[in-house]
């Protein structure tokens, strides 16, 4: 009987209010001196590390904290960010990362070799999934940089899964539909664009936390050659969709009105032994092939390119 007294009391209470009494939220001075604390790590301590790793400067800055429930929260970065689930062995099994797409594809031109002064700020769009490999390493460091900061028993590394452009799902958005959250927003600037990163995290795991500045080690301290190479092999497993063209015989408006199933439509060099086939992938032409077959599937064989591997790898990147 007083069991059921106690759950209809929980169940008819102001979800703020109950979530004061158990833990999962805190008052605005605390958190905001949590806030404050973590953004000052960042302004300190991934500038180093990345340029340290890449060879690339940037500058980071923490902006300020807001406390709501993390679903609002989540939703507020919206298609300027790409975020991944993450999760802290015991620390916290569910928090989320975001980098500004900005960030990414001003990285990925630099990546690329080009230089800081020419690299202007780019038009808001979601990220290429090789740009999402990419936002991949980036939110692994920004993931690094909170381990060392709450140091979680164990020293286990922060799992990140692969990070979806803003307006994808999370894993975890049932897990995290009644808890309030604390979203910690940092500016980031390399060469000329200025972006964001963005950490969202459940007050319930913050409020048990004893916030430190990390210690700089050999091991976080990777050279850049390293994390070129990680992004390589990203680049290397990054699927891509091709598409082969083949012109066809010219026909009048006439006649191609008039076709119906079964009617046929021969090759433009039908009289040739091979067919020319152009092949694009994501509207750029790549290489002139021939038309072919083996056994019971049509295929095409590579004749030359028609772009180099720079001019490939940029266009695909972006």
């Amino acid at each position: 009987m007083m069991a059921n007294a106690a759950q209809t009391t929980a169940s008819t209470m102001d979800p703020a209010l109950l979530a004061k009494l158990t833990g999962g939220l805190g008052d605005s001075k605390r958190i905001a001196k949590i806030g404050t604390e973590i953004g000052q790590i960042y302004s300190n301590f991934l500038p180093d590390i990345f340029h340290s790793e890449t060879g690339i400067a940037i500058e980071v800055d923490y902006i300020g904290c807001q406390s709501g429930l993390m679903t609002d929260l989540i939703q507020q970065l919206g298609k300027e960010f790409a975020v991944a689930d993450c999760s802290l062995r015991n620390w916290c099994p569910n928090f989320m990362l975001g980098t500004g797409t900005a960030f990414i594809m001003a990285l990925m031109e630099r990546m690329l070799g080009a230089a800081p002064e020419t690299i202007m700020e780019p038009e808001v769009r979601a990220l290429s999934q090789i740009e999402l490999d990419l936002a991949a390493l980036v939110i692994g460091r920004v993931g690094d940089v909170l381990r060392s900061a709450v140091n979680a028993p164990g020293g286990f590394e922060a799992t990140v899964e692969p990070p979806f452009n803003g307006n994808g799902k999370s894993a975890f958005e049932e897990a995290m539909a009644a808890q309030f959250g604390l979203m910690i927003r940092l500016k980031v600037d390399i060469g000329k664009v200025s972006s964001e990163f963005a950490l969202v995290i459940p007050q319930r795991a913050l409020l048990k936390t004893n916030i430190v500045a990390p210690k700089p080690s050999a091991q976080a301290l990777k050279k850049q050659e390293e994390w070129v190479e990680m992004i390589s092999e990203q680049v290397k497993r990054s699927q891509v969709t091709l598409e082969a063209r083949i012109r066809l015989q010219s026909l009048t408006l006439k006649t191609i009105a008039r076709l119906v199933e079964g009617d046929v439509i021969p090759f433009r060099d039908a009289k040739q032994d091979d067919i020319c086939v152009e092949v694009s992938a994501n509207g750029a032409n790549m290489y002139n092939c021939e038309f072919g077959r083996a056994g019971d599937r049509y295929t095409v064989r590579v004749k030359n390119n028609v772009s180099t591997d720079d001019e490939i790898l940029r266009h695909l990147m972006g």
